[in-house]
């Protein structure tokens, strides 16, 4: 019943910012000749687009996008695991240099999923601990029902901080303080235009801050109610082609960070790609035990080197700064 309900409270919230831009539109269409008529109407149409809900994750700044002839193994890998889990396939890979987690974020009109890979933990797995990396980054991506419901809670969250977290800029009040104290003769003076429209401002946003209020409460408990079924659902779309202890170790790898310190070690000795991840392979082997789970056999050793090679320039690159990584 929560669920059915999140969703509903989040359609409602998105149809109020529709309606924004809905009412905007009229406004200009209706008043087309009056000065006034066009300045609300931008007005609202401002709102709603600065409100509008964003259903896709934009591509981080630092990521790199991969052309495909020149990553073929590391799109063949992708594509595989997806396949077998049962996801639709990324339309583009990238890799970060600093950033360790390997996601999958969907962006644009059409949701394209693009996978993102990150250097540091990569370049540290085992082929099968990849395999592994990628079936919990496509697990994890968002259904539709989440992005509409965290959609709703950025729009809310939005509207809480224009209506009652805004405060009076701290350095006119000081001005305004000197500029009273320093009056002839001390006498009291009627209020400013800044001080009655700031007054009326938290006033209005006091009202209307309310119901914001109370509807970002109802909805972000019942988001938190609906936390474990997307997290099953997140677990069991993992465990199609890894079990969960696997997901879960590879959580906890990338949590501690333990994989980071040797290779920024080798690193600084001035050890190439090669011995780093030559060395990385060999502490992941002890952790590692033998395994004929199914899935095994979507990323082997040698199509793994065939990754490394492809990815040997980034890696490079990507190694020099491993040690702003903490």
């Amino acid at each position: 019943m929560k669920r059915p309900l999140a969703l509903l409270v989040a359609i409602v919230v998105h149809a109020l910012t529709l309606a924004c831009v809905v009412l905007g539109t009229w406004t200009i269409v209706v008043n087309s000749e009056l000065l006034a008529g066009w300045l609300v109407g931008a007005l609202l149409i401002a709102l709603g687009w600065m409100l509008r809900p964003r259903l896709g994750v934009a591509l981080p700044a630092d990521a790199e996008v991969l052309d495909r002839p020149a990553a073929k193994e590391l799109y063949g890998a992708a594509e595989r695991v997806a396949d077998r889990i049962g996801v639709r396939r990324p339309g583009r890979v990238a890799v970060r240099d600093l950033e360790p987690a390997t996601r999958c974020l969907r962006g644009g009109p059409f949701r394209e999923p693009v996978l993102v890979v990150g250097l540091p933990l990569w370049l540290a797995l085992s082929p099968r601990q990849r395999v592994v990396a990628l079936a919990v980054a496509y697990a994890e991506t968002p259904t539709m029902e989440e992005l509409v419901v965290d959609g709703a809670l950025s729009t809310l969250g939005e509207w809480r901080q224009a209506l009652i977290g805004a405060a009076p800029l701290r350095a006119r009040e000081e001005a305004q303080t000197k500029v009273a104290a320093s009056s002839l003769g001390g006498l009291d003076h009627p209020g400013t235009t800044y001080e009655v429209a700031g007054m009326f401002g938290r006033l209005l946003g006091r009202v209307l801050g309310g119901p914001v209020l109370l509807t970002e409460h109802v909805l972000t408990r019942l988001a938190r109610a609906d936390a474990d079924r997307v997290r099953r659902r997140r677990e069991a779309l993992a465990a199609r082609i890894v079990p969960e202890r696997e997901s879960a170790e590879l959580g906890a790898l990338l949590a501690s960070g333990r994989y980071l310190a040797p290779m920024q070690a080798a690193a600084l000795r001035g050890e190439n790609i090669t011995a780093i991840r030559a060395g990385a392979l060999d502490r992941a082997r002890l952790s590692e035990v033998a395994l004929t789970t199914p899935g095994r056999e979507l990323l082997g050793s040698a199509e793994s080197d065939r990754i490394d090679d492809e990815l040997l320039a980034h890696y490079t690159r990507a190694i020099r700064g491993f040690g702003l990584i903490s």
